[in-house]
């Protein structure tokens, strides 16, 4: 279908350039002009790259009672995310090539939202043999993590590193020191000792950043390290790009807004992972992603069932719904920030694109026709009946947020109005 989006403002991150114009779909790819099979009106609409989400658990296989494919994405379509990286660590585990060549033919069949597998780093995610990166790369695999599964024995993860380097394939991994962390739920501070919660010191996440930054200087292996949580960790991001290693980062979207006083009286849909951290972290964080030190957000989408948290807050499951909040999350921090709109909308379009490797994030001609409009100044109020998600768990129930999606556009094809 030829698309004619009109009297939009067009807001292209990855030039920087944002006014009012047209914009033209042909064949998929963003055109210069021509003829068009469908007029859309973008009249008080901004109109943007379709949203990339690093982050976001689809549930299958292996978790469907949390959620499916089907729900995930029509809510990731909702949020305007186009592209996303699904984690290995479904059940079984992305470690053999015949489960995501499984999972890519029943995204693809479903022509919904882009979907990028990330291949288990190690056998069964057990931390000792590491998959057959080579075979998993040709499935269709864009990079190699253990998720939130700890890597304790760094010897596995020097000959990863070592091995990824060999043959370029990046490698995304959590920083967090598996013996420091053991039986944490919380951020260790006042309000974990006030409330009897076992808690995770910050250098927990440090100690093994640092580590890892060692490994990434002695084997040259691409690594991009996931959902920073403490202002220790963007110190030493600062310094390792300062070093010019070949090292990327990102937040969860949750963590630029909450800190461990939102836990008020154990409050389980703030049980994450990483957990948590002090105000100081998270106002860390928030300037570490407004001067680039982080290079993007990502919802961290983790759907869990209601029998899943209504638990005592230690024996909670962790995780919090994200895809359909990205964009007013996003815009929330940008005018905390007092960024331009262009510089927000980039930590979710072409700060991604770049690190997935793929040529969406952009309107320039030629680009994937995946293209969001939305409204920033409509306000909704968040509910279980507002998600799209068949996970109802996140922090901001009840808030009043502003930036709501109008049109979803992939491959040039129409997939969601509201």
């Amino acid at each position: 279908m030829r698309l004619h989006i009109k009297n939009g403002r067009i807001v292209d991150p990855a030039s920087g350039k944002e006014g009012a114009g047209d914009l033209f779909i042909a064949d998929g790819r963003i055109a210069d002009g021509g003829k068009a099979d469908r007029v859309i009106d973008a009249k008080g609409l901004v109109v943007a790259p379709g949203f990339i989400d690093l982050s976001a658990r689809l549930r299958e296989p292996g978790y469907e009672y949390k959620a499916t494919l089907e729900s995930e994405l029509d809510a990731a379509l909702a949020g305007g995310v186009t592209s996303l990286a699904c984690p290995p660590d479904t059940d079984p585990p992305l470690d053999e090539p015949g489960l995501v060549d499984m999972l890519r033919r029943r995204a693809k069949a479903l022509s919904r939202a882009r979907v990028y597998p990330i291949g288990a780093l190690t056998m069964k995610l057990e931390g000792q043999a590491l998959t057959e990166m080579g075979q998993l790369t040709d499935a269709g695999c864009v990079a190699f993590s253990q998720a939130n599964v700890p890597l304790a024995d760094t010897q596995v993860l020097w000959r990863a590193l070592q091995y990824a380097a060999t043959f370029g394939y990046p490698v995304w991994l959590r920083a967090e020191d598996a013996w420091l962390a053991k039986g944490g739920v919380s951020h260790d501070g006042e309000v974990a000792t006030r409330l009897g919660l076992p808690g995770i010191p910050p250098f927990a996440e440090t100690i093994a950043l640092a580590g890892l930054l060692e490994l990434v200087r002695a084997t040259g292996a691409k690594v991009h390290v996931c959902r920073l949580s403490t202002a220790g960790a963007v110190e030493l991001m600062r310094r390792a790009k300062q070093d010019k290693l070949p090292v990327t980062c990102d937040v969860a979207v949750h963590h630029v807004h909450l800190c461990d006083m939102d836990l008020g009286y154990f409050d389980s849909l703030c049980r994450l992972e990483p957990p948590l951290r002090s105000q100081r972290d998270r106002d860390a964080l928030s300037r570490g992603l407004a001067d680039g030190t982080v290079d993007c957000l990502c919802s961290d989408h983790t759907p869990v069932d209601e029998d899943g948290k209504h638990l005592p807050f230690a024996q909670a499951e962790p995780g919090a719904t994200g895809l359909e909040l990205l964009l007013p999350l996003t815009l929330k921090w940008g005018q905390a920030q007092r960024l331009s709109l262009a510089q927000t909308l980039a930590r979710i379009t072409s700060g991604p694109a770049r690190i997935l490797g793929v040529a969406a994030g952009s309107l320039r001609p030629g680009a994937p026709g995946d293209v969001v409009l939305f409204d920033p100044a409509a306000a909704a109020r968040i509910s279980p009946e507002t998600l799209k998600s068949q996970g109802k768990n996140t922090p901001f129930l009840g808030y009043e947020l502003a930036g709501r999606v109008r049109c979803t556009i992939v491959d040039g094809n129409v997939v969601y109005e509201a």
